[in-house]
């Protein structure tokens, strides 16, 4: 572990080493199979470390035109883009961005197909299955009912296909690859009779390939189906597994109050520097500490944010915490820096590279100019 009180707080570290570790599992997938694997930006769009991802994969995903201006100018290869639907203010600038153009609706297809035809792109339309695999968290799944991403089906103009040349899915939300084993059973028998006349098919992501317990194997299995039995080539687009447990968020103990148990104030915020702890929800691992009550002092921790549940989480410590104390809380380079927000005037997280050396570089660092300029 780095020296916390040797880095400013609240700041996030993106761990050179361990981004490395998850690249070299990805290309490997790619080696063994020929599938291309994309990085989803919406998960993780340090453009920084883009050159370094870029040796490892085929290039980025984009949910619209930002990300794909950024995957564009950045990292230079292969760049994909989906969106529910497109502003036609942009489109045009979108195309000149991208190779493929993934429409969600035929209705965005009849609109925009004779424009991304003339520039020589390609194009395909993102399926809806209706085969959930995950429970709990129906704001993460795509094929929940009365869903708005991808086209069902009963939807499904089977006679309209001029220029479409792919299929795009997304329905994993961190999940193995038997989720995505009886996703495709879900698309081939719903879509079977559309597969070989593609060429191309996108498993889009939510595929935890580098957590240590996924089913790679059987990953590669999913992919060689589709390009045996179609003879399509294959993408993945995640965007977690590029950068799983690739980062840290140090921060300060400010205060420590008293209401039926410690509260400890800290200088970082889960509504600001962590939404997804309050939006999924869940509760972020935080180094040597264990569950409340587990070890000897327990502390419930929160910001300094006028939020009354702007609560991280509760944790327990083998020791009391102090005022000044350095806390680090693990796997903070995904869906952080992309969400990150100045509510209640709170500073952005700096942002630091903890280089395989062991040294750091600032990648960024952030002032009131950035709140003000917000706005």
């Amino acid at each position: 572990m780095f020296d916390v009180n040797k880095v400013p707080t609240p700041c996030y570290i993106v761990d050179e080493s361990a981004l490395i570790r998850n690249l070299e599992i990805l290309r490997g997938v790619s080696q063994r199979t020929g599938a291309k694997i994309l990085l989803a930006q919406k998960a993780f769009s340090c453009y920084h470390l883009y050159p370094l991802i870029g040796e490892y994969l085929s290039g980025t995903a984009c949910s619209g035109l930002y990300e794909a201006r950024l995957g564009f100018e950045e990292m230079g290869k292969e760049n994909h883009v989906f969106s529910a639907a497109y502003r036609e203010s942009e489109i045009d600038e979108i195309i000149s961005y991208c190779g493929h153009i993934i429409f969600n609706s035929f209705t965005q297809l009849d609109r925009y197909r004779d424009r991304v035809l003339a520039a020589g792109k390609k194009i395909g339309l993102r399926i809806n299955p209706q085969c959930s695999t995950q429970e709990g968290h129906e704001i993460y799944d795509p094929c929940s009912p009365k869903s708005r991403l991808g086209i069902t089906r009963e939807n499904f103009r089977a006679d309209d296909l001029e220029g479409v040349t792919g299929l795009h899915f997304h329905t994993l939300c961190e999940q193995n690859s038997d989720d995505l084993e009886t996703t495709l059973d879900a698309i081939e028998e719903r879509f079977g009779d559309i597969l070989p006349k593609m060429e191309w098919i996108n498993f889009g992501g939510g595929h935890h390939i580098t957590r240590a317990d996924y089913d790679i194997p059987r990953l590669e299995k999913c992919i060689c189906r589709m390009q045996e039995k179609y003879g399509l080539e294959v993408f993945l687009e995640p965007g977690e597994a590029i950068a799983l447990n690739a980062g840290w968020l140090v921060t300060e103990v400010l205060d420590i109050t008293k209401n039926d148990m410690p509260i400890a104030i800290l200088d970082t915020s889960a509504a600001c520097h962590m939404p997804d702890v309050l939006e999924m929800p869940y509760r972020p691992p935080l180094v040597g500490s264990g569950e409340s009550g587990e070890k000897q002092f327990s502390y419930r921790l929160g910001s300094q944010t006028c939020l009354a549940g702007d609560v991280i989480g509760e944790y327990s410590f083998d020791e009391e915490l102090h005022i000044g104390d350095r806390l680090v809380f693990g796997d903070m380079a995904i869906y952080s820096m992309v969400k990150n927000n100045t509510f209640n005037g709170m500073p952005l997280p700096h942002i630091l590279l903890l280089k395989k050396d062991g040294s750091f570089e600032e990648l960024r660092s952030f002032g009131y100019s950035d709140f003000r300029e917000r706005l």
